[in-house]
């Protein structure tokens, strides 16, 4: 029985021009990660697992994990890489203390995640990771936050595409230990409940904090803190929080946003809660707005404590991860991605071998071409110019390099336009 030719179950082949699109996406984002000096840098495809079980919570644990046997069958220590925030910690944490701060890093590379996948990701997936070391200053999280503002404009998408949401998971801290006054032991129960709020009905919300045997004063301030969409309301019903330093400082943060002409595209949002527990300080989330595909497309945070399951002291670090999925579908539902191939082909040249005569000149017209850092394609047969067309056309090759007969004795070579049919002579 003949092997299958399909990739593994929630896997995908990427043929060429797929990737790309993905490419396109990959080379976009590093683009501007290298305009704010970040750093390129990898990692080994699997990580200890330890890792994980130090860093995640149980269900997380063990839903997501791909562990991998060794030779004998037996279940190895190692896992295939499931996300990036770990294992570059645990990079960081080697060269920490030699290393003139801040750390800026950055990664483009794929991961495999044992989950239940969704239109927006297979359990195979490609994804951007930004993080900086070594800096508590409120510049880095405005740099950060800076960073992923300027890579979704760098898409060029219509303006109001996309909105950056934003809050503090201090914040969050100080509704529950001020407002609240819950045990620790509740307290990361009500906040995994608080962060899925939006996935509920109003009803079933109250009544899973009901089951949590909250009061009715608790669940209305949690109820009233999750509808609050501005700072000043925040203020009107938690007045004591205008001198929380977090407060200030994300105050501040939009204050600093705002002076560089980026108000258009961000607000608060006080329903925005990230539920692992070294999530710490300004969380994030940059939201597709188009109404097929309203949802988050990625977040960032800081997490300041990471280090320590390493044995290191802890030291500041704040990330986003964008993941190349969500922003194909992005780019898909405006209708971008012709023009994204299209860009891609422009300095594309086709050179067909219409006679072998001239194969050698062939070969010279396509290093000239190739020297000047345009594309080049040639074919390896001998091809009647009909035919030539043809396959351009259907390759959608933009430009097609025509030598033959004539252009010989005329000492010439001819550039054809296949969109506009135009040609362009240019002496040899």
């Amino acid at each position: 029985m003949p092997l299958s030719n399909t990739p593994p179950k929630w896997t995908s082949d990427r043929f060429p021009k797929e990737f790309t699109v993905r490419k396109y996406i990959f080379d976009t984002r590093r683009n501007v990660c290298e305009k704010f000096w970040y750093e390129e840098y990898l990692w080994p495809l699997v990580e200890n697992a330890d890792i994980r079980r130090a860093k995640s919570w149980e269900d997380v644990w063990w839903s997501e994990l791909t562990l991998i046997t060794d030779r004998t069958g037996k279940v190895s220590d190692l896992a295939l890489r499931p996300e990036m925030t770990p294992s570059v910690t645990r990079m960081v944490s080697r060269i920490y203390a030699e290393t003139p701060k801040p750390i800026r890093f950055f990664s483009i590379a794929n991961f495999y995640r044992n989950e239940k996948p969704q239109r927006w990701r297979n359990r195979e997936f490609w994804q951007l990771n930004i993080d900086m070391f070594g800096s508590e200053s409120l510049y880095a999280d405005t740099e950060i936050l800076q960073v992923a503002i300027e890579i979704m404009l760098s898409f060029q998408a219509p303006k109001n595409s996309r909105r950056l949401y934003l809050n503090s998971r201090q914040i969050i801290d100080y509704i529950i230990d001020q407002e609240l006054w819950l045990v620790a032991d509740k307290k990361t129960e009500i906040v995994r409940l608080m962060d899925k709020r939006e996935k509920l009905k109003k009803e079933d919300f109250v009544l899973m904090l009901k089951d949590h045997w909250l009061i009715e004063d608790q669940i209305n301030k949690i109820i009233t803190y999750l509808w609050i969409n501005n700072v000043n309301e925040l203020v009107k019903h938690f007045p004591n929080i205008n001198t929380n330093k977090w407060y200030t400082d994300l105050v501040n943060i939009f204050t600093k946003l705002s002076s560089l002409w980026y108000d258009w595209c961000f607000e608060f949002k006080w329903s925005l809660i990230r539920w692992f527990d070294y999530y710490d300080g300004v969380v994030f989330e940059v939201f597709d707005m188009h109404p097929e595909n309203r949802r988050a497309m990625f977040g960032g945070w800081r997490y300041n404590w990471l280090a320590e399951i390493f044995g290191s002291k802890s030291f500041p670090a704040v990330w986003f991860a964008p993941w190349d999925e969500a922003m194909k579908l992005f780019l898909e539902s405006r209708w971008m991605i012709e023009n994204i191939v299209d860009d891609q082909k422009k300095e594309l040249y086709y050179i067909p071998m219409l006679s072998e005569l001239y194969y050698d000149i062939y070969y010279k017209l396509a290093k000239t071409l190739r020297d000047s850092w345009s594309l080049v394609q040639q074919w390896l047969d001998v091809q009647g110019l009909g035919k030539a067309l043809q396959y351009a056309d259907k390759k959608w090759i933009p430009y097609v390099v025509i030598f033959w007969e004539w252009e010989k004795q005329a000492g010439i070579y001819k550039i054809k336009n296949m969109k506009t049919w135009e040609e362009q002579s240019i002496s040899i």
